[in-house]
């Protein structure tokens, strides 16, 4: 069976966002349109996408950071550029800050789908979707969709912020997270008193993990955490 593409559409010019995501939706793609870097980084952290395509200028947070932050969390995912810049320096920060595609502004609607197209079949949509909102955590099941943690003797269902905090860690495991990730990525936005927040729920999912001890959320000092988790 094949399954719709979901693809994250970041774009701050509102009239293009709509015209780009009506035409990939009539393509039988399923489309979220966030219109600045922040947003569209907190939309990629809520949900499962098979295509990013990103406007390079954009406010709060510009295209290439935004994929350098996504590309953090996620090697693998297609990331195509719109820019009004053809310029060549412009292009090679694109594919350092990890696009894999370049789109030139003013472009016909034929040249974006032939883009889209060709950057989605490197994805295996079917397999990707069925394995992407379950993970297992030693001996821990963890369900992102419905917020729920279990194991044989133990059942939690865990609030929206616990669950996306952990689904961050779930794909970062075994390697360092960087707390200014996960702020933004969450509450999209990095300042005290959402750190503070942040250390509350990462005692409460250390307290839910805590049946087994191969698995461990450790600090990292001045960076941010390391989710230490049994390799399957």
């Amino acid at each position: 069976m094949s399954m719709k593409a979901n693809i994250l559409l970041v774009e701050d010019d509102m009239n293009l966002g709509f015209v780009v995501a009506d035409q990939l939706r009539s393509n039988e793609y399923n489309v979220t349109l966030a219109t600045d870097g922040a947003e569209g980084f907190k939309r990629f952290n809520d949900g499962n996408y098979h295509l990013c395509i990103f406007d390079v200028m954009m406010p709060k947070k510009d295209g290439f950071s935004l994929a350098q932050d996504i590309r953090k969390i996620d090697k693998d995912i297609p990331i195509l550029f719109l820019t009004a810049k053809s310029d060549t320096q412009d292009k090679v920060k694109g594919f350092e800050s990890g696009g894999d595609d370049y789109l030139t502004k003013p472009f016909s609607t034929e040249e974006l789908m032939v883009r889209v197209k060709a950057l989605l079949k490197r994805v295996n949509i079917v397999q990707e979707e069925e394995n992407a909102s379950t993970y297992k955590i030693g001996q821990y099941t963890f369900d992102s969709e419905n917020y729920e943690l279990k194991s044989t003797d133990f059942q939690k269902k865990l609030t929206k912020k616990e669950a996306e905090i952990l689904s961050m860690l779930c794909k970062y495991k075994n390697q360092v997270l960087p707390r200014e990730l996960v702020l933004n990525g969450v509450w999209g936005q990095d300042d005290y008193f959402v750190g503070r927040s942040l250390d509350v729920f990462i005692t409460k999912l250390r307290k839910y993990l805590s049946g087994d001890d191969r698995v461990a959320i450790t600090n990292v000092h001045g960076i941010g955490f390391k989710f230490i988790c049994p390799e399957e």
